[in-house]
């Protein structure tokens, strides 16, 4: 069957192969470049991101190549206000957001598939590597590039109206084939980091936004070892740049236990003190039937990260995960996703972690 299909065009590798993919398919696409910036060279410059001028201009140039129409559709205003500014708040509320997540929720696969089916598309195509089909959203074949994790917040209703050509693909293979393709981004290299982040320091991003506001550094005794500039300046497992000022008893290294956004305190410990065995998850999002008892399932805490055996309970609009072995690191603000194999079930927004007996 022929779909009307319009293909999210980053200006990347990816997202061109999809598009390509999708019209030799024998769809009907039109290809979209997301202005996600006022002023495009206040992100990221160079190659490496998704929101600069010259990105629009290898995806113009892609969609010449491949022979679709080409738009470019100004959502910076959306962006600013449901990633930018949502990324901001959370830090400032002590909580680790994942912007990539949260651009996948709101404006892919909201905001844009809204407008796409608006105008009579049937779907949106993106680079995304992961597999779906009949609704059952799945890991890529590559699971190096596997990016079920970061689609997971998207429902049943989005997925319906979702395309994605490269799940049964590899990075290699998918360069390959945009060079066979006649297509110059064929050797871009990969967008890193944070997009809206122009040179990858967060912390100086979020003091610019946030300001400075001094605060104690603590031990797990409540003893004061250093201060800081900014609570939101940190993350729970942070190593580096901590700036405490005189060395742990033992001599080994500490790392950001727990953020305090009231008291605005951080508070440091040993390695092991990272470990967590029960994560309490909000805002659940099913992609297979809820549980109507204990889930014996796997749980992924954040992208290309470790994946865990649990033990799931759903408990109204609470999800509570029981992790068969510690997981180290785990923030307020993540996602946990859940898999049975390679399918995903659902995820949900991490509200809280307890941390294993040190």
């Amino acid at each position: 069957m022929t779909l009307r299909v319009l293909a999210a065009m980053s200006g990347g590798v990816d997202s061109a192969v999809a598009a390509a993919r999708a019209a030799e398919a024998g769809h009907d696409v039109t290809g979209v470049h997301l202005a996600l910036s006022r002023n495009p060279q206040s992100y990221r410059t160079g190659a490496r991101g998704c929101c600069t001028l010259e990105d629009s201009r290898d995806a113009r140039r892609a969609a010449d190549v491949i022979g679709i129409p080409f738009y470019v559709w100004d959502l910076a205003e959306r962006f600013d206000r449901d990633v930018v500014q949502d990324f901001v708040a959370e830090y400032a509320a002590g909580r680790t957001p994942n912007p990539c997540l949260r651009c996948n929720e709101k404006i892919k696969f909201s905001a844009l598939l809204d407008r796409a089916r608006a105008l009579g598309f049937d779907a949106v195509c993106t680079g995304h590597y992961a597999r779906l089909s009949d609704g059952v959203l799945r890991r890529s074949v590559d699971p190096d590039k596997d990016q079920s994790y970061v689609l997971a917040v998207c429902t049943p209703e989005q997925l319906a109206h979702a395309m994605f050509p490269l799940g049964d693909s590899t990075k290699a293979a998918v360069r390959a084939e945009a060079a066979r393709r006649g297509l110059q981004v064929a050797d871009k290299p990969d967008s890193h980091d944070v997009c809206f982040i122009a040179d990858g320091d967060t912390q100086a991003f979020l003091a610019e936004r946030l300001g400075s506001a001094p605060g104690p550094i603590v031990d797990t005794d409540g003893q004061v070892v250093g201060e800081h500039q900014g609570a939101h300046g940190y993350t729970v497992g942070q190593r580096k740049g901590l700036r405490i000022g005189r060395p742990a008893p033992d001599g080994r290294p500490r790392y950001v236990l727990d953020i305090s956004p009231v008291t605005n305190t951080v508070t440091v410990g040993p390695r092991e003190a990272l470990d967590v065995r029960e994560i309490v998850g909000e805002r659940p999002v099913w992609l297979a039937p809820p549980p109507d008892g204990p889930l014996e399932c796997r749980v992924q805490l954040r992208a290309h990260g470790e994946v865990y055996d649990c033990t799931a309970v759903l408990d109204g609009a609470v999800l509570r995960i029981d992790l068969h072995a510690a997981a180290r690191g785990v923030a307020p603000g993540q996602a946990a996703v859940l898999y049975a194999g390679e399918r995903v079930l659902g995820s949900v927004t991490i509200a809280a972690a307890e941390r294993a007996a040190v």
